[in-house]
C-alpha cells in the first residue's frame, strides 16, 4: 500500500557516516513534535537528483526555515557512504540538509516507493517524492509520475503546498 496524506509513518532506521562511521538514525525521533520535509531520489548520482532535486532543495532552504519547517531530509536507497559523499558534493550537506541511506530500502518499500527499472540498472529503488510531514503524519505528498521528472517534488513545489 503507497503511503498517502493523512497516515502515520511507519517506524524506519536509516543510516548515516557519523565521526566513528556508520550511525543508526531512528526515523520517529526525527519526527516527533517536529515539521520536516522528506524527498526521495531514485539514486545518488544520478542525472536529475543531482542536477534538479537536491539543488531545488538547497535554493529553498532558508524558505523552509522561514516556514516553520525543523529539517530536511533526502532519503535514497543507497549505503551511508555514497550518501555522505553525494551530499558534499552536492552542497546539500553545507546548505544543512540530512542525507540519509535506506540501504535495504526498508522504509522505501514499507511505504510503497520502491520501483526497479532494469533497463536503466535501477533495482530495488525509490520513487521520486517530497513529503510534508508533521509530528509523524503525512500532511502534503507529491510522487512524481516518473523517475526522469522532478516538477511537483521540487523544493519550490513544497514550498507553494505549504
Amino acid at each position: 500500500m503507497t503511503i498517502s496524506e493523512g497516515d502515520r509513518l511507519p517506524g524506519a532506521a536509516f543510516l548515516k557516516v557519523g565521526e566513528a562511521g556508520p550511525e543508526v538514525v531512528e526515523l520517529a525521533d526525527r519526527l516527533a513534535g517536529r515539521k520536516v520535509v522528506i524527498f526521495a531520489v531514485p539514486g545518488a548520482y544520478t542525472g536529475v537528483c543531482t542536477t534538479a532535486h537536491v539543488p531545488s532543495f538547497i535554493r529553498t532552504k532558508d524558505k523552509f526555515d522561514a516556514r516553520g519547517v525543523d529539517e530536511i531530509i533526502c532519503i535514497s536507497v543507497n549505503d551511508p557512504f555514497v550518501m555522505k559523499a553525494w551530499g558534499e558534493a552536492t552542497g546539500a550537506t553545507a546548505a544543512g540538509i540530512t542525507m540519509l541511506a535506506d540501504a535495504e530500502g526498508a522504509f522505501t518499500a514499507a511505504i510503497g516507493m520502491d520501483f526497479t527499472a532494469p533497463p536503466a540498472g535501477l533495482i530495488g529503488r525509490s520513487h521520486r517524492y517530497a513529503m510534508l510531514v508533521e509530528d509523524g503524519v503525512v500532511k502534503v505528498l507529491h510522487k512524481e509520475t516518473s523517475p526522469g521528472q522532478c516538477d511537483i517534488s521540487a523544493g519550490e513545489a513544497m514550498l507553494d503546498a505549504i
